[in-house]
């Protein structure tokens, strides 16, 4: 019998108990919690595994703890640019927008690219007419308002530093203590078809419209049933120089490494020679889930038909 299961995230990076107060962690807990069951109904129902992951990552978008959606932090321009992207392993269909603005959900306008265009990743202006003629209907900016998010801002919205989602300063560019605000979900179906999405609100106060590897199919996000469906998190530019989703992926078709064998080659070698911090998820035909990251914690959860069950946050 075909295995179901589904894995999510909601960002990478120094997330440490101590930093932590306990309703603060009980609220991302029971965050992941809200977006695992969401997406998992879908699969005990039968559905699809595309419309599981993105059932999943919408629940964290609506959910103001994480960056994306909702609560996607403030550009250098005081406003919020959100990215996502799908893909479903079966026919290599995908679909990803970038720097979109006042969409409620990114991943459902992501979704819509690629089921109702010829292309797969729009941007901008563009995307947002393309939602325009999809009948998306735009939120205003005060749904997006989170003071939390506009503190983290204004700390820095007059210099030329910028956040990885996180309330400190920033020097040259790099946290001290930083976390990666991306969310993301993977997840097989009971036709054993997989599919992989992820959806980002970007960095804090960043200049010149920056995309990062969220919608980059093959870098943020990938899915191929042949081998892995892939949603990263963690500092964008790294992840772009190792092409880490695909080069998992190619990992398992090429040299036969099983899935957490190649995602801990790209983890815990090839992006740490690139500096590069966070982690991602991933998930193969066979229904089995791997996690894994090289930063302190990553806010992340699974499910799967034959028992496992959980959520965690920290390093464990």
């Amino acid at each position: 019998m075909q295995k179901i299961s589904l894995a999510i995230h909601g960002g990478a990076g120094t997330i440490l108990k101590e930093d932590m107060t306990p309703d603060l962690e009980k609220a991302f807990l029971e965050g992941l919690e809200d977006a695992l069951a969401a997406g998992y109904a879908i699969l005990e129902a039968g559905g699809s595994s595309a419309n599981a992951v993105k059932a999943a990552v919408v629940s964290l978008e609506d959910n103001i703890l994480f960056n994306a959606g909702r609560g996607a932090v403030f550009t250098k321009d005081g406003v919020q640019e959100m990215d996502a992207a799908i893909m479903e392993g079966n026919a290599l269909a995908a679909g990803a927008v970038a720097g979109v603005r006042n969409i409620r959900n990114p991943i459902e306008l992501a979704s819509a690219v690629m089921l109702n265009s010829n292309h797969v990743l729009l941007s901008g202006k563009g995307a947002n007419d393309f939602a325009g003629k999809q009948g998306f209907t735009l939120e205003t900016d005060e749904y997006f308002f989170s003071q939390f998010r506009y503190d983290q801002w204004k700390q820095m919205h007059e210099t030329d530093h910028y956040a990885l989602d996180h309330s400190q300063q920033q020097s040259a560019g790099l946290l001290k203590d930083k976390k990666f605000g991306t969310v993301g979900a993977v997840a097989c179906d009971s036709k054993g078809n997989i599919a992989a999405a992820t959806s980002t609100g970007g960095m804090t106060n960043k200049p010149y419209g920056r995309i990062g590897d969220s919608p980059l199919i093959g870098i943020g996000t990938y899915a191929n049933n042949k081998t892995c469906a892939i949603s990263c998190t963690g500092h964008g530019e790294p992840f772009i120089k190792a092409v880490a989703a695909y080069d998992v992926s190619c990992l398992m078709e090429y040299k036969g490494m099983s899935l957490p064998e190649a995602m801990n080659e790209v983890v815990n070698n090839k992006l740490l020679q690139l500096e590069g911090e966070g982690g991602m998820i991933g998930v193969d035909a066979n229904g089995h889930t791997a996690l894994l990251f090289n930063s302190a914690g990553m806010y992340r959860g699974a499910r799967s038909s034959d028992g496992i069950s959980f959520v965690r946050i920290y390093g464990e």
